[in-house]
């Protein structure tokens, strides 16, 4: 908890993790609206889909020039920016009048998305080099912690009565905030790196920690989509627990957060993802008992092992030795981002052609898989 204290009583942690509360609030105001907008502008479920790629794409086409665009502005001045820009962007999907231009403001809010993930987990990365400090898993607890606010949010659906002003009130609430916090991160910039041309050697380390991001991105997606159905079908739960894997993923994602940064300090950063994949494949055992209770359990430690593994991977790849601390943050996020989009539809595909129980016990195998490729890169770092 450590620091969780230090980024509640520093403003300029505090700061950089508001970045990440906005990212949630923005995304997951928008989110609940959906079925909204596909009732207004009379879309069918595969028209949505085509609606949400281009969000997807949008996030997609800024990744190879984050990098570049944060270098040249500093990644403090980056950050800021990407907050305008967000709040900016994410009123115009609620304002699209028709379904070719809602394609395009989803493009647009999916574009600045993937700009500002990348700016402020770079951001994060340097002030930890800065400061001597570990503060990466609990600023993305405040990521989790916007989905809260969300959710608190939306009870106040039925009194503003409009989406568009709904998220206008949370723009302008979310913007102020960054306003007032800017000051103490705008102006840090990357700490220059001695490049090294490029080799597979170099490339080794960065392509491991894109797998095991690509694998822990597309096991949450899996267990966000996946784990009411999976409790309804598999373990005959009753409808009052369908939503209990779920929440015990997010509650424990959200405590392992806070609780990350510590442990790393203690372990290392190599060493606590291999935990993480530990714990995660425990729990994927559990959840394929088929028994509901136990089921349950299994999601709770899905959610405390793949907690600290993200955080630690754009930790590790803004750290890797002859590469740009945002090009390493940007290749993690952009495989990152492709196993959350793609791992639900392909575990769809396996539970439809097959059973459930196997796109499970898929991702229990992705989690051994994660563990196996620790022990690789813990032994380069010892060589």
């Amino acid at each position: 908890m450590k620091s969780l204290w230090l980024i509640l009583t520093n403003s300029r942690y505090f700061g950089a993790a508001w970045v990440f509360t906005s990212l949630n609030v923005w995304f997951g105001t928008w989110a609940i609206y959906i079925p909204t907008v596909k009732e207004k502008l009379d879309i069918n479920k595969a028209d949505l889909g085509i609606a949400l790629f281009c969000l997807s794409l949008g996030v997609f086409t800024i990744f190879p020039m984050a990098s570049k665009i944060i270098n040249k502005l500093g990644v403090g001045k980056a950050t800021w920016y990407g907050v305008i820009f967000v709040s900016i962007m994410a009123m115009l999907p609620l304002m699209a009048p028709n379904y070719y231009l809602l394609m395009a403001a989803l493009y647009l809010f999916g574009a600045s998305n993937g700009f500002i993930d990348i700016a402020v987990n770079t951001l994060v990365t340097e002030i930890e080099k800065e400061d001597k400090q570990n503060i990466m898993s609990a600023a993305h607890g405040f990521f989790s912690l916007g989905g809260i606010l969300v959710g608190l949010g939306s009870f106040l659906i039925p009194v503003i009565g409009s989406p568009v002003w709904h998220m206008a009130i949370t723009v302008a609430l979310v913007l102020m905030v960054n306003l007032v916090f800017r000051k103490h991160y705008i102006k840090i910039v990357a700490a220059p790196v001695e490049k090294e041309p490029f080799s597979f050697k170099l490339f080794k380390p960065l392509l491991l920690l894109g797998i095991i991001g690509f694998v822990c991105f597309g096991a949450e997606g899996a267990i966000v989509d996946w784990s009411a159905l999976y409790l309804k079908e598999m373990t005959m739960a009753p409808e009052v627990l369908f939503g209990a894997g779920f929440l015990a993923f997010s509650t424990t994602m959200t405590v392992g957060r806070f609780l990350g940064d510590g442990i790393s300090e203690r372990i290392g950063p190599i060493k606590i993802v291999g935990l993480g994949a530990m714990i995660a494949a425990i729990g994927f055992v559990l959840v394929l008992t088929q028994h509901t209770t136990w089921s349950i359990i299994g999601f709770a430690l899905n959610g405390l092992g793949f907690s600290v593994i993200v955080p630690e991977l754009f930790r590790i790849g803004g750290n890797v030795k002859g590469v740009d601390s945002s090009q390493g943050v940007a290749f993690i996020a952009g495989a990152g981002y492709m196993g959350f989009l793609l791992g639900p539809v392909v575990l769809g595909f396996i539970a439809e052609s097959a059973s459930l129980n196997y796109s499970f016990l898929l991702l229990l195998c992705l989690a051994l898989l994660v563990l196996v490729i620790t022990f690789f890169l813990h032994r380069r770092r010892k060589q």
